[in-house]
């Protein structure tokens, strides 16, 4: 048993088609947030927003940069960013200036200018720590405040997963008993890819239960296939160029300060998770510029800001396969299916529910990563300082669960918990007395 427990840092090992089915399985955990922010950005320009076609490129893409920027090295995926959701709806509301007149698709590539800005931001992040060097700047986050935000991450996420699955219980239910099952029971393959199953388990129930009229319990259908008879079989994603007003960019730019702070938490996730310190190898500077780089790519050519995927870093932690080869593997797929629209809205009708039983388990693992990261690093909590520190951490990033909101200049500006989280974690390890150095 411990055998199977090992982590496989090489996927070549497994043979050429069962890592297929292991990038598979990156590419449908970060399928539905990923689809889901341009989905929530039309609503804001009604119907004039982001294209899921370019979105699902800008991931794959921005993916594969990251990879190029890191050495090759972290198994991350860059799917698209919540963060910036409130920065699109305030730009979506601007009607003033040149904004007067307007459409709201016109207002689109003015919202990507600022996001383009707000990942330049992330550059200068980066050149400062590479100038004061990643282990001075690292003091300012220990494992007394990572480890907590980490546990933030995920459990951030719970009401979401409860939500999704309450639209169908059973279905929810079979998902995470299949994940489960296979996880505890499996053997081989089988063991690596529960995710994989589960999703493909309670799809087929689903399809089933569809068939014989059956209905989630408010009475909606569990499948929804128009999306995927109005789709084409091959198009090219409708790339658009972005353009850059100030009022725009004062919207956009200043969530970078969340995104980057997002970034710093997921980057000591996946350290954690995958047993290496990718902060200090390649470098958190090299992570932060493969990130920045890869959000203002996307923006420029019409797509949302990415970032660091939490959900593949609980499909690392379950499949036990910490090989980034993988990881590049779902990029490819994301970047076929762009060209792909009928598949896309294919994977696109997946139900909620299932997509919710899944959450159940990649969520909570993610907290457990953080739980995991206090406890190796042997965090002294009879400290009063780190129960502080903790705590608030913890209510921050769980308390503030709208963000904040505030105005500078007329622009409205949304911190995210895990923002706000993040720096006042900072602050309080920077300010109160007796920081262990070490």
């Amino acid at each position: 048993m411990k055998e199977t427990n090992k982590p496989i840092r090489d996927a070549k090992s497994l043979g050429i088609p069962k890592m297929l089915l292991l990038g598979l399985q990156h590419m449908f955990a970060m399928f539905g947030a990923t689809i889901l922010v341009p989905i929530l950005v039309n609503n804001y320009f009604q119907g004039e927003g982001l294209s899921i076609q370019v979105t699902l490129f800008c991931a794959g893409a921005g993916t594969l940069f990251f990879h190029l920027c890191t050495k090759l090295k972290v198994p991350a995926f860059l799917g698209s960013s919540f963060a910036f959701l409130g920065g699109f709806e305030a730009v979506s509301k601007l009607d003033t200036g040149i904004f007067k007149d307007m459409s709201m698709g016109e207002k689109l590539p003015y919202a990507c200018g600022g996001i383009v800005v707000a990942g330049a931001l992330y550059l200068v992040l980066a050149l400062i720590i590479k100038l004061v060097g990643v282990k001075r700047a690292m003091r300012f986050l220990p494992p007394v405040v990572t480890g907590p935000i980490i546990i933030c991450i995920g459990l951030s996420l719970a009401s979401s997963a409860v939500s999704n699955a309450q639209t169908n219980w059973l279905l929810a239910i079979i998902a995470f008993a299949i994940i489960v099952i296979f996880n505890i029971w499996g053997k081989g393959m089988f063991k690596i890819i529960p995710i994989l199953l589960g999703i493909a388990g309670s799809y087929g129930v689903a399809l089933i239960l569809h068939a014989c009229g059956i209905t989630n319990p408010d009475g909606t259908a569990i499948f929804d296939f128009a999306s995927v008879a109005s789709s084409t079989w091959v198009d090219v994603p409708p790339f658009q160029i972005c353009k850059f007003d100030l009022t725009a960019i004062l919207a956009m730019a200043p969530i970078a300060i969340a995104s980057m702070m997002e970034h710093i938490g997921d980057i000591s996730a996946i350290s954690a998770t995958v047993g290496e310190n990718y902060v200090e190898d390649p470098g958190l500077h090299r992570t932060l510029v493969g990130d920045g780089l890869a959000t203002s790519l996307s923006a420029f050519f019409g797509g949302p800001a990415n970032t660091t995927y939490g959900e593949n870093t609980g499909v690392l932690e379950l499949s036990r396969v910490h090989d980034p080869k993988v990881i590049r593997l779902a990029a490819f797929y994301a970047i076929i299916l762009s060209f792909i629209p009928k598949f896309s809205a294919i994977i696109g009708s997946l139900p909620a529910a299932i997509v919710g039983g899944v959450s159940f388990i990649l969520y909570g693992m993610i907290s457990a990563i953080g739980v995991r990261n206090v406890v190796e690093n042997k965090v002294d909590f009879t400290k009063s300082r780190n129960l502080i520190i903790a705590a608030t951490i913890l209510v921050c990033g769980l308390g503030f669960s709208s963000g904040l909101t505030f105005q500078i200049g007329g622009a409205t500006i949304t911190l995210t918990g895990l923002a706000i989280a993040a720096v006042m974690g900072i602050l309080l390890n920077a300010i109160l007395p007796g920081r262990d150095e070490k």
